[in-house]
């Protein structure tokens, strides 16, 4: 009998998976949701930082300045296996490309109990399909 935990996520979506009293590590497997056609809100967590890390495919970090309740984006191209902090009181959502999968370390339950949205105007999601569409003729 093997000491050692393994898990393996292959269904889309969020999945915590390896929870603990203080903190958790999930995976964020594509979902529709996740596409930039599919954005309608950032999130921000109050309490905690949270750590992000690309495992497979294309994938933005969007941070957010609210200015007056006006948000500014601005996107990171997420580069595999480099680990991303968010830091606490920073809003935030994360773009996926179809089969893109992102892990995810976090305080136990931020997802849950630790988190305010920003759902966003038409005009908003605009602009920041605009953002991602600037990133990705770079690249």
């Amino acid at each position: 009998m093997s000491l050692i935990e393994t898990y393996s996520i292959i269904e889309e979506g969020y999945h915590p998976f390896l929870i603990r009293e203080d903190w958790q590590v999930a995976q964020l497997n594509y979902i529709e949701d996740q596409h930039i056609k599919n954005i309608n809100k950032i999130e921000v967590h109050r309490n905690t930082d949270e750590v992000f890390v690309l495992l497979k495919g294309k994938s933005f970090l969007i941070t957010v300045d609210l200015i007056n309740g006006e948000p500014t984006f601005k996107a990171d191209v997420m580069k595999p296996h480099v680990t991303y902090n968010i830091p606490q009181n920073v809003w935030h959502n994360i773009v996926m490309d179809k089969g893109s999968e992102v892990l995810i370390i976090e305080k136990t339950n931020t997802h849950l109990n630790d988190v305010e949205y920003l759902h966003l105007t038409e005009k908003q999601k605009t602009n920041l399909r605009a953002t991602i569409e600037k990133i990705t003729k770079k690249i």
